[in-house]
């Protein structure tokens, strides 16, 4: 079993027809609307700052504030 997730549906047409693409780790391509894009982690949300919407910040630990 893989520890990395797979897109269910294309962000832009909600397809289900996804690939990887190229090399590049977290690389997908779309068949039903035949675009590329990239899934990737950005880091943990602060739950106290979770509740706060669109005040988070990145920490230098890889969090978020």
């Amino acid at each position: 079993m893989s520890s990395h997730s797979v897109p269910l549906h294309c962000p832009y047409c909600a397809g289900e027809n996804l690939h990887p693409h190229g090399d590049r780790h977290g690389a997908w391509e779309c068949r039903e609307c035949l675009r590329a894009f990239t899934v990737g982690f950005i880091g943990l949300l602060n739950p106290a700052a979770a509740t706060q919407r669109g005040n988070a910040q990145i920490l230098p630990s890889g969090g978020l504030q």
